[in-house]
């Protein structure tokens, strides 16, 4: 679709929660706008000495709370429109999930194959002064993190950049998704993936919505097809098939494989890094190309690459009956429509992949807070639990062994209270628009949509805040 607009597929999904509320058509249109857009170009001298210009962009859609949070992706695909529609989305995300952060994104317009390590530095690093220069960075002014095409290694090039420029206290707060060394959180790499393992699990306990879809509760026993085995999905599948889910199907960049059989993941990926691909693994076969899997027989589908990939032309063939939305926007308005008639749980993205910017919000109050989390109470509650089973091992004259007492005593480390808050949000999150959902007749999209615009609209109306 060459004319696919992907921030007017958001702001038609807004629009349609948006009849759901009582707010000002005016406070309702500013909401849906960017407040800033930056177009970044910038020469890189490559290897060879040959002189290319890079186009970058950076959006911060609102600043009804701040900094304003969002990834950096590098793809082909990246262009303004791409990126205003994500940044909208992160504003949204943000505010399902209760982080107080308005929502921003950024993008270099780059296939990240092409470019040696030392190119990729200085293409992060120029961007990040760029940044720095416009003020789009900053530990309470804007926040970058990883994306599609980026990682820890480029966030620590980030850190380092913004360090050299700028003496603020808290730089470590200007990026998150960092190394550990730099400032980074354990559980921070899986936690998009994790979070929506625990998005799809809660959806799954429910008996009810179950019932209507024609599923037993529970993950165990559903098969699943994932789309990208990048880190959300890899993370995502993982935890599904730790949890009893069957993987029948996945697709990649080189095309897409089916089982019914089930597929190992780890198996897999030993079989991708030995070859560079998915198909031709033992045991599947291979589909004539890498979107057919999305029409493949399973309970649960896992779109975790890209923006429009379920569209108009496939949407009548899918036979998923819960469609959960790990990448940003996989699903035309178009297509929600037609899977939404043919009985499908579509788990949206507004909500389902926020566990990345919640896990960010834990790493961004560490960084400001300056101690790590579990530090100063990890001992006192081991401590205490210990001093616990001795008075029962007194009262029961039952001795615990040393490994029964480490387990039991065992006090909250920092990627435990990481998980634990992770859960606790998208468990909470996916209950809160699950009632909408039930209290307005709506999908689960509608429903994620009609809660963020209450909560920054009530923010806008009791603050008078109109940016």
């Amino acid at each position: 679709m060459s004319d696919y607009k992907f921030f007017e597929q958001v702001n038609k999904a807004f629009d349609k929660a948006a009849a759901y509320t009582t707010f000002d058509k005016g406070l309702l249109e500013q909401m849906k706008q960017c407040n800033d857009v930056l177009h970044i170009t910038f020469p890189l001298e490559r290897d060879n000495g040959s002189i290319e210009v890079i186009h970058g962009w950076r959006v911060e859609h609102s600043h009804h709370k701040l900094p304003t949070k969002g990834g950096i992706r590098y793809s082909m695909t990246v262009n303004e429109d791409e990126t205003m529609a994500l940044a909208s989305l992160m504003t949204y995300k943000c505010a399902v999930v209760d982080v107080p952060f308005g929502g921003a994104k950024g993008g270099i317009r780059i296939d990240k194959s092409k470019y040696s390590e030392g190119e990729l530095e200085r293409i992060t690093r120029r961007y990040t002064f760029q940044l720095y220069k416009k003020n789009f960075i900053g530990p309470g002014s804007d926040v970058p993190a990883p994306d599609y095409g980026t990682g820890a290694q480029e966030m620590g090039w980030v850190l380092d950049t913004f360090r050299q420029i700028s003496s603020d206290i808290n730089a470590e707060a200007c990026v998150t998704g960092k190394p550990i060394g730099q400032g980074g959180i354990r559980g921070r790499t899986e936690a998009t993936g994790r979070g929506v393992f625990f998005g799809v699990q809660e959806a799954c306990i429910n008996e009810e919505d179950m019932k209507d879809l024609g599923l037993e509760p529970g993950i165990e026993g559903k098969t699943f097809v994932v789309q990208g085995l990048g880190n959300v999905g890899y993370h995502a599948a993982k935890y599904l098939e730790e949890a009893g889910a069957v993987m029948v199907g996945v697709a990649e960049m080189d095309g897409s494989i089916y089982s019914e059989d089930g597929i190992d993941l780890a198996k897999l990926m030993e079989y991708k890094k030995e070859t560079g691909g998915i198909t031709g693994f033992e045991g599947s076969k291979t589909l004539k190309n890498n979107s057919a899997v999305l029409e493949a027989e399973c309970d649960i589908l896992v779109p975790a690459a890209l923006e429009n990939q379920l569209k108009e032309s496939n949407a009548p063939n899918i036979k998923a009956k819960i469609i959960a939305e790990a990448a940003n926007g996989p699903t035309t308005s178009e297509a929600h429509e037609i899977i939404k008639k043919n009985g499908a749980l579509i788990i949206p993205d507004n909500y389902l992949n926020a566990g990345g910017v919640t896990v960010s919000y834990f790493e961004w109050l560490k960084n400001i807070q300056h101690v790590r989390f579990g530090r100063l109470e990890r001992r006192f509650e081991e401590d205490s639990f210990r001093k616990i089973l001795s008075v029962i091992e007194t009262v029961s004259e039952r001795k615990f062994t040393s490994k029964e007492l480490e387990l039991l005593a065992h006090g909250g480390s920092e990627v435990d209270l990481v998980e634990s808050g992770l859960k606790d949000t998208m468990v909470n999150s996916y209950n809160e628009i699950n009632e909408l959902r039930k209290k307005h007749s709506v999908d689960l999209r509608t429903a994620a949509f009609i809660s963020a615009i209450n909560k920054v609209g009530k923010l806008y109306e009791q603050m008078g805040i109109f940016p």
